[in-house]
């Protein structure tokens, strides 16, 4: 007999840590998935525009990921990186044919956690300097060090910090911290850089990491002036620039790289989440010269598995085979259109932003004041309507919006519909909704 939804999540609530929180009062119990969809244990289906924290990139259950995954398990699971296996070379390789500029060298890890911290020990190696510049409302994983990176006090678990690390001034230009309107804040906050390098460290540093787009930071989407800028000015003090494409990379922005869009070159990246359509992963690439000056004595255990490898391989077939970046960008710009005209009709919608198929909405009241109750209303009501979505930032007030890359236009106008729909039921209970002022 299959257990119950309420008997489940009473389990949960008893075995699992309170700190492994879920999304809605009365939380969801997920059966199975298909495509962009998924079948809770009623059977009711949901269309899935979340993806996993954009982890499921090609779809719930895809069948070409599938067969290599099974395939890989019935000949070998594990061996650690002491030896080698096909699939991670072949993987290692054809990560070096993708990516920008002169990245060449990878090391597989199990996170995006672990590809960040590898990346700042590659780069503190690299360099001999050890400070590293992170950006506020940043987001790099939950360990020591990358609680440390983060900008966002609420994702610090109770931790005091690391030594080492300053944060400068993302271009969030919605609320430009330098009141500037949106079309003069990137510059001006890339200036901060510099003077933070300079008063805030020995000023020769290891590097700075970058989202080109904040995940969790509620998809912050800086200009490409501010990552060039950005970018100039690390180098120019002699550190390396890190591109954190845990959430952007492979498709997700219309580009197989978000920083593509910015025309920079990094001198490491890390992947994750949906280079593997939701099989454990992690990855840090460098150029030769970085990778070459990594010489501690290291491994990852589970870093390089085989079964990942085969699965990340299979993920990258499909998203080239079907063309899926170009449908990012397609279906990307179909959902910004349709978001863009909800905020003319919605002033509680004071911001719209992203690239491709990674969208926020920003829920405010009266004069931007940040309106996370908003966000938990709307979000109750998407989910009656069988819509999943995803919300973040410093304020709880952003809307998360990221479907698999397979999505269809149907499927994105089927979106747009429920999350009009629920919007205009937000105004109906709460008439002054339709007067927000900026």
């Amino acid at each position: 007999m299959e257990t119950s939804t309420a008997e489940l999540i009473a389990r949960q609530r008893r075995y699992l840590a309170p700190s492994v929180a879920t999304y809605y009062d009365e939380p969801l119990v997920f059966s199975h998935g298909r495509g962009c969809y998924l079948f809770d244990h009623a059977g009711r289906q949901y269309l899935d525009f979340f993806g996993g924290i954009l982890t499921v990139s090609v779809g719930h259950a895809q069948e070409q990921v599938n067969a290599a995954v099974i395939d890989q398990i019935q000949k070998l699971t594990h061996v650690s990186t002491l030896y080698i296996t096909e699939p991670m070379v072949d993987l290692a390789e054809r990560l070096a044919r993708m990516a920008p500029g002169n990245l060449e060298v990878s090391f597989f890890t199990n996170s995006g956690t672990e590809a960040n911290e590898t990346a700042i020990a590659m780069a503190r190696m690299a360099t001999g300097s050890y400070e590293v510049i992170a950006l506020r409302h940043s987001y790099s994983g939950r360990s020591a060090l990358a609680t440390t990176l983060t900008g966002q006090a609420g994702w610090k678990l109770g931790m005091h910090g690391l030594p080492g690390v300053v944060h400068a001034m993302n271009a969030y230009c919605y609320r430009c911290p330098f009141g500037r309107t949106p079309d003069t804040c990137g510059l001006e906050c890339a200036k901060d850089l510099e003077e933070t390098i300079r008063t805030a460290t020995s000023g020769r540093v290891a590097a700075l990491i970058v989202e080109p787009i904040q995940g969790v930071g509620g998809f912050i989407t800086p200009p490409d002036e501010y990552l060039q800028e950005v970018a100039r000015i690390v180098h120019k003090y002699g550190g390396l620039f890190i591109a954190d494409e845990v959430q952007t990379g492979f498709g997700r922005t219309g580009r197989a790289f978000g920083i593509e869009h910015a025309g920079v070159n990094p001198d490491l990246m890390t992947f994750a989440k949906g280079l593997a359509n939701g099989h454990p992963i992690g990855a840090t690439m460098a150029t030769r010269e970085v990778g070459d000056a990594y010489k501690a004595s290291t491994i990852s255990t589970f870093g390089g598995n085989p079964v990942s490898m085969r699965a990340a391989l299979a993920t990258l077939d499909v998203i080239e085979e079907q063309d899926l970046t170009a449908n990012a960008q397609r279906q990307g710009a179909r959902l910004r259109a349709g978001l863009e005209g909800l905020k003319a009709r919605y002033p509680m919608i004071g911001d719209v932003r992203g690239k491709g198929l990674m969208q926020g909405l920003e829920f405010v009241r009266s004069h931007k004041e940040p309106a996370p109750d908003l966000v938990n209303r709307f979000f109750a009501y998407t989910k009656e309507s069988g819509l999943l979505i995803g919300k973040g930032g410093l304020y709880g007030n952003t809307v998360r919006i990221a479907p698999p890359l397979t999505v269809s236009a149907a499927q994105v106008d089927d979106a747009l519909a429920v999350m009009g729909e629920a919007l205009a039921r937000m105004v109906r209970e709460e008439p002054q909704l339709q007067h927000i002022v900026d």
